[in-house]
């Protein structure tokens, strides 16, 4: 019996998802691929004292900044939150706790969650801050820190194009973090700005295949902001 993916909305989409406390990993590199049809959904739902991994904390009015505007977000586990005044703000008055990695050991990190990899071992940190608390071991005459894989009650990603089966696509730099995401949740969910009936991508093309994804929303329009816009002065 074939399974509907496909919701009408994001609102729908998230229907029987959420609950207060839950762990969201959130796609996307900076502004770039970043699920904010879904991430606005969140938002409208209310739920409270969420962990989120992501890459970036998003900016003060765009991304994942808008759940740290309405204080539903109680921990992050990120690589980068330099373009979030209000991020800032709660983890300095210690409203918000922070969860940070290094880019590559997150990556990892969430590659190892959704490959059931419960640990592994990087010299990334390892004898710095970042090690405190943790396993350290040498080998080879060289010194490790043990880092644990990452896993979520939910993946939010954004895709380019996908089938109704939910093999996905992505589109340049919106491959970061989205394709492992999508291994590492109980359950995903993917907005995508183009909807196809199976057969219709080629096979050498997909990146995540469907098995992965849970749920589909076809997005009718897409803002893609920029999250610093630099231009040369002019003559």
């Amino acid at each position: 019996m074939a399974v509907n993916k496909v919701f009408p909305s994001a609102k729908a989409a998230l229907t029987g998802l959420l609950h207060d406390g839950m762990t969201i990993m959130s796609g996307g590199f900076g502004l770039c691929g970043i699920p904010s049809a879904l991430i606005e959904a969140v938002r409208d739902s209310g739920v409270k004292d969420l962990t989120i991994i992501s890459n970036n904390a998003g900016i003060d009015d765009a991304g994942l900044g808008l759940l740290l505007q309405t204080r539903q977000v109680r921990k992050m586990i990120s690589s980068y939150v330099g373009e979030n005044a209000a991020f800032a703000k709660q983890y300095l008055a210690g409203e918000l706790e922070i969860e940070f990695n290094p880019q590559g050991t997150l990556a990892e990190r969430i590659r190892a969650g959704g490959a059931g990899i419960p640990a592994f071992f990087t010299a990334t940190g390892a004898g710095t801050q970042i090690a405190e608390g943790k396993v350290q071991q040498e080998f080879d005459g060289r010194l490790y820190v043990q880092e644990r894989g990452l896993r979520a009650d939910l993946s939010i990603v954004h895709a380019w194009k996908a089938d109704t089966e939910g093999n996905l696509i992505y589109r340049k730099t919106a491959r970061n973090f989205n394709p492992i995401m999508a291994t590492a949740g109980e359950t995903v969910v993917v907005e995508v700005e183009e909807l196809l009936e199976p057969g219709q991508i080629d096979g050498d093309h997909i990146v995540t295949a469907g098995i992965f994804v849970n749920r589909i929303v076809k997005l009718d329009t897409v803002d893609k902001r920029i999250e610093q816009r630099t231009v040369r002065k002019r003559a």
